[in-house]
């Protein structure tokens, strides 16, 4: 029998733009699942994040990143165009490794699309692990790994 509109159980799938009380569900939820089925805890995972900036504040570029259980995914890294060929990449790069074996890491990963860099991650060691297909404009998500 369908649930009725008054019943405390029934349930409603909705769909909207991004919801930030969602995301700290599903955060809380999959964490909870993760930790369980990897013996991890909550105390194995953290962020951080490398600036470089000009004298007037200007952003320069920078990378953010997490940590969990020894491993380092880099989320985002982006340097100005007027910036980019002044080895701030390189330094960039170097920084954050440091700080993950600084914070007990021994891997790293991140996915860079084809019209991005990942021949720039390449350079520094780190490996091809896989591709997503059907980024737009034809490109495609490399998947990366480097042993620290």
């Amino acid at each position: 029998m369908p649930a009725m509109a008054d019943d405390p159980e029934a349930a409603a799938l909705s769909v909207g733009d991004r919801d930030p009380e969602l995301a700290e569900v599903l955060d809380k939820g999959l964490d909870e699942y993760n930790f369980a089925a990897t013996g991890t805890s909550e105390q194995d995972q953290g962020s951080f994040s490398v600036k470089v900036t000009r004298a007037n504040g200007e952003i320069i570029g920078g990378l953010t990143a997490w940590t969990w259980a020894g491993l380092c995914g880099i989320s985002m890294m982006w340097v100005h165009p007027d910036h980019r060929n002044d080895g701030w990449g390189a330094k960039i790069l170097s920084a954050a490794e440091k700080e993950a074996r600084r914070r007990s890491c021994d891997r790293a990963c991140v996915s860079s699309f084809t019209f991005q860099a990942p021949g720039f991650y390449e350079k520094y060691g780190y490996a091809e692990t896989g591709r997503t297909l059907g980024i737009p404009g034809g490109g495609e998500d490399v998947h990366m790994f480097k042993r620290l």
